[in-house]
C-alpha cells in the first residue's frame, strides 16, 4: 500500500501568470518540475498498459479482425502488404508446380502439345498468369485450357481464396480509415476548469466546442472523478471512480453542440467536492475525466472525445470569457478567447464550511430545529402510550379510568410545551420574572398588565390639568371616559389604538 501511495503521490506546483491589462490568468507548469502521472492525457489517450497476460494473449486471436483494426497504421500496412505478397507467391507456385508435374515447361514451344496453361514455361510466367487472373486483367496471351482438370480446381480455389483475402484486408483498411478518432481532433476542451459562483451556488465549470460545421448528433457528456482513497476496512483504492453530476437529472448533459458550451457541476452536499476549499486544493490529488460522445453527422458513426483536468488545472475564483457575439445576420464565435478566464470574487471556503458558518451566524435556527425535534418526539411518545393503552386487555383498560386519558395527557403536554416555547418570544424582563421561583401564572399576567398600562398613565400625565382633574374625579377609567367630551373620547380612543 505504501508503494502505491508513493506512486500516486507525486505532485508538482503550478505558477499563475497574469497578463498586464488583459484581466485574464493562465496556469503553466514549470519545465523543471516533474509532472505526476495522469490517467488520461489531455488528448484523450489513456495511460494504461496491460502486462503479464500469459496465456490470455490467445484471446486476441479469437477476435482477429478487431485486433487488426486496433493496431497502429504501420503494422496495418505491413500486414496488408505481407498478406498479399505471400498469397500471390503461394498461388503462383501452385501454377508452376502443375506445369512442372505435367511437363509443360519442356514442351512450351511445341505447337502440337496442349499445355495446362498456355505460354507458361517458367516461374515468372506463372506468376504473371496468376496476377492477370486475380486482378481480372486478362491480356489474352496466357490462358487455361480444358485439358487440365487440376488447373480448373486450382482456379476455383484461387477465386475463393482471393475473395476472402480481399474482403478481410480491404474491410480492415476501410474500417481503419473511417474510424471517427480523427473527428475528435476537432472537438475542443478548455485547457483549465474553473470554480466560481453561478446562480448563487459554487460551481465547477469547463468549456467544450466543435470546430466543424457538421453537428454532433445526440451529443452527451459525462464526468468521472478519479481519486485515491482508503476504505474504513483499510483497503487502498488508487483509482476510485466517482460520478460527477453535470445535469443528468435535468437533461443538461444532452448537448446541442453548435457553439461552445460551458458545462457546469453544482457543488452541493451530494458532490464529491462538498468539502473542497481553495486551501485544500493545494494538498488534494484528483483527476477529472471528461467524456464527450456523439454520432458524427456525415458518417453516422459514434465518436468519443476525452480529456482530463488535474487539481493543478482547476482555477479557483475564475470564470470563462464570453466567446459569442452578434454580428449582422449571424452569431460569431471567437475561438481566441476559448481558453481565457478572468478572476471573480469567490469565497475561499468549501460549501460545507459556508453552511457551517451560516448556521453559526444564525443562532435562532438551531433552537428552532431542536424545539421542533423535541415536540415531534413528545408527540411520538404519547402516540406510543396511546397505542399501548389500546393493546391492553379490557379489564386493565377499565382500571386505567377514562378512555380519553391519553388524549387529555396529550393536551396537557402540548399546553406545557407551548408555554415553554412561548417563553422565548417574551421580552427579557418578563423571562427573568417568570424564571423566579414562586411566581405563579396570575402574578405574571398582573405584571404584564401593569407594564402595558404604563403607557396609558404616561399619556394621562400629558393631558391639561383640567382634563386630569376630570379624569381623576371619578376614580376609574370607565368614569373618566364618561366625563370627557365626545371629541376627546374619540381622540383618546384613537391614540391608544
Amino acid at each position: 500500500m505504501s508503494a502505491l501511495r508513493r506512486k500516486f503521490g507525486d505532485d508538482y506546483q503550478v505558477v499563475t501568470t497574469s497578463s498586464s491589462g488583459s484581466g485574464f490568468h493562465q496556469q503553466q507548469a514549470p519545465a523543471h518540475k516533474k509532472k505526476r502521472q495522469r490517467f488520461v492525457d489531455k488528448n484523450g489517450r489513456c495511460n494504461v498498459q496491460h502486462g503479464n497476460l500469459g496465456s490470455e494473449t490467445s484471446r486476441y486471436l479469437s477476435d482477429l479482425f478487431t485486433t487488426l483494426v486496433d493496431l497502429k497504421w504501420r503494422w496495418n500496412l505491413f500486414i496488408f502488404i505481407l498478406t498479399y505478397t505471400v498469397a500471390w507467391l503461394f498461388m503462383a507456385s501452385m501454377w508452376w508446380v502443375i506445369a512442372y508435374m505435367r511437363g509443360d515447361l519442356n514442351k512450351a514451344h511445341d505447337e502440337k502439345y496442349t499445355p495446362c496453361v498456355a505460354n507458361v514455361y517458367n516461374f515468372p510466367s506463372a506468376f504473371l498468369f496468376f496476377i492477370e487472373t486475380e486482378a481480372t486483367i486478362g491480356y489474352g496471351y496466357r490462358y487455361i485450357t480444358d485439358k487440365c482438370p487440376e488447373g480448373i480446381i486450382l482456379f476455383l480455389f484461387q477465386s475463393i481464396l482471393g475473395s476472402i483475402v480481399d474482403a478481410f484486408l480491404i474491410g480492415c483498411m476501410f474500417i481503419k480509415m473511417s474510424q471517427p478518432k480523427k473527428r475528435a481532433e476537432t472537438l475542443m476542451f478548455s485547457e483549465h476548469a474553473a470554480i466560481s459562483m453561478r446562480d448563487g451556488k459554487l460551481t465547477l465549470m469547463f468549456r467544450v466546442g466543435n470546430l466543424r460545421n457538421s453537428h454532433m448528433v445526440s451529443a452527451q457528456i459525462r464526468c468521472k472523478l478519479l481519486k485515491s482513497r482508503q476504505t474504513p476496512e483499510g483497503e487502498f483504492l488508487p483509482l476510485d471512480q466517482l460520478e460527477l453530476d453535470v445535469g443528468f437529472s435535468t437533461g443538461a448533459d444532452q448537448l446541442f453542440l453548435v457553439s461552445p458550451l460551458t458545462i457546469c457541476h453544482v457543488i452541493d452536499s451530494k458532490s464529491p467536492f462538498y468539502d473542497l476549499s481553495q486551501r485544500s486544493m493545494q494538498t488534494e490529488q484528483f483527476e477529472i475525466v471528461v467524456i464527450l460522445e456523439g454520432i458524427v453527422e456525415t458518417t453516422g458513426m459514434t465518436c468519443q472525445a476525452r480529456t482530463s483536468y488535474t487539481e493543478d488545472e482547476v482555477l479557483w475564483g475564475h470564470r470563462f470569457f464570453p466567446v459569442i457575439s452578434l454580428e449582422e445576420g449571424f452569431f460569431k464565435v471567437d475561438y481566441s478567447q476559448f481558453h481565457a478566464t478572468f478572476e471573480v470574487p469567490t469565497a475561499p471556503y468549501s460549501v460545507k464550511e459556508q453552511e457551517e458558518m451560516l448556521l453559526m451566524s444564525s443562532p435562532l435556527i438551531a433552537p428552532a430545529v431542536s424545539n421542533s425535534k423535541e415536540r415531534n418526539n413528545s408527540v411520538e411518545c404519547l402516540d406510543g402510550i396511546d397505542d399501548i393503552g389500546t393493546k391492553l386487555p379490557s379489564k386493565l383498560q377499565k382500571m386505567t379510568g377514562r378512555d380519553d386519558f391519553p388524549k387529555k395527557l396529550l393536551r396537557m403536554s402540548s399546553t406545557t410545551s407551548e408555554k415553554a416555547y412561548s417563553m422565548g418570544d417574551l421580552p427579557l424582563k418578563l423571562q427573568r420574572i417568570s424564571s423566579v421561583p414562586g411566581n405563579s401564572e396570575e402574578k405574571l399576567v398582573s405584571k404584564t398588565t401593569k407594564m402595558l398600562s404604563d403607557p396609558m398613565s404616561q399619556s394621562m400625565a400629558d393631558l391639561p390639568p383640567k382634563l386630569q382633574r376630570l379624569s381623576g374625579g371619578g376614580g376609574g377609567g370607565g368614569r373618566m371616559e364618561g366625563n370627557l367630551p365626545p371629541k376627546l373620547r374619540k381622540m383618546n380612543s384613537d391614540r391608544f389604538t
